[in-house]
């Protein structure tokens, strides 16, 4: 012991004055021995992360972006390294991330640590990249038999001989500019893009259509689109199920305006089964939530629908989580659920 201003110390605060308490060194060494090996994973490479993780920002697997990324590489990769260029993963990644939150370039640019203009690039080639393979995962009536097409269909309702059901949804939009802005203003006063789709029971999409101003009527898109001309010329025997704002042709039933009683379980078999084409737009929307506003121009709206339709396809087919479709979803026809819900 010794004094220091009358106060006598522990020789061991005199031999450490530096540490508030002595710590035994055997017992240092024992806590270094018995503590957990921290993993670090390697940040550039997001396959190394879980899927939970995966799923959470990128809508897809570890299996399902290598997938993708075998699909995708040979038009997307870069010939050479040079100015340290992305890998295929790290560009299907950040493009799924900017499909999958519908955040803002800038935002996805943070999360990814990279520049705004470098993900504007990205996604646009992966963006087109998908939309090249549209023809491949969007086929109409689909890839199976037609006989098996209308099975599945019959299974939910008793509505016969079907082998699709249509409509339109709108994608929101920024108020472009030009001397057209006013077409794209559609009934509800937003701007968007009306977007067809044809869908078979298993909520794959059969046919797109994304191209029309958000002020065209769903039925003008229809009788403009190929499906019309090839259902009209009888190259397909089936039919389409469509809402009441479409005409009844022999190829496309709509349900009765006023129906008696007889017409009643036509009606409610017609809406049950109609119903899954909404669900499918519920789907869509909320795998890739993009589709909830694209504050791009027109005509790249309509590459990010089709690309995004080409990508629910792929993770339909793949068995890919299906996401949760929220519970207050902004239903373009609301009235053909009769006690019909989409359960994650």
């Amino acid at each position: 012991m010794k004094a220091q201003n009358g106060v006598f110390l522990p020789a061991q605060t005199m031999a450490c004055p530096f540490l508030q308490e002595v710590v035994d060194e055997e017992a240092l060494v024992l806590r270094r021995a018995f503590r957990r090996e921290r993993v670090f994973r390697d940040r550039a490479n997001p396959l190394a992360f879980p899927d939970d993780h995966l799923h959470e920002r990128y809508r897809f697997s570890a299996d399902g972006i290598r997938y993708l990324c075998r699909l995708l590489g040979p038009r997307i990769q870069h010939h050479t390294a040079r100015s340290h260029a992305l890998s295929v993963e790290q560009m299907v990644c950040v493009a799924l991330r900017f499909f999958a939150s519908g955040g803002f370039l800038y935002s996805v640019g943070d999360a990814e640590n990279l520049a705004k203009a470098t993900i504007c690039r990205v996604v646009r080639s992966v963006c087109l990249a998908l939309k090249s393979l549209s023809g491949v995962f969007i086929s109409f009536p689909g890839h199976r038999r037609l006989s098996d097409i209308k099975e599945d269909f019959y299974r939910i309702a008793g509505f016969p001989n079907v082998i699709g059901v249509l409509d339109c949804t709108h994608i929101r939009i920024k108020s472009p500019s030009g001397a057209h802005e006013g077409d794209f203003v559609n009934r509800k006063s937003f701007h968007s893009i009306n977007v067809q789709m044809v869908c078979n029971a298993d909520y794959l999409i059969s046919n797109v259509v994304a191209k029309w101003p958000g002020s065209v009527h769903d039925s003008r898109i229809f009788r403009s689109s190929a499906v019309y001309r090839r259902l009209s010329q009888g190259e397909f025997s089936g039919v389409l199920l469509g809402d009441r704002g479409y005409a009844c042709e022999p190829f496309c039933l709509t349900p009765y305006a006023d129906p008696q009683e007889a017409q009643r379980a036509y009606n409610d078999a017609h809406a049950r089964t109609r119903a899954r084409i909404e669900m499918t737009f519920g789907l869509l929307k909320a795998r890739f939530q993009c589709l909830q506003h694209l504050r791009v121009s027109p005509d790249r709206a309509c590459d990010i629908t089709v690309a995004c339709a080409v990508l629910h396809n792929v993770a339909c087919l793949r068995k890919e989580r299906t996401p949760r479709v929220p519970s207050d979803v902004d239903w373009d026809n609301p009235a053909i659920f009769p006690m019909t819900t989409v359960v994650g």
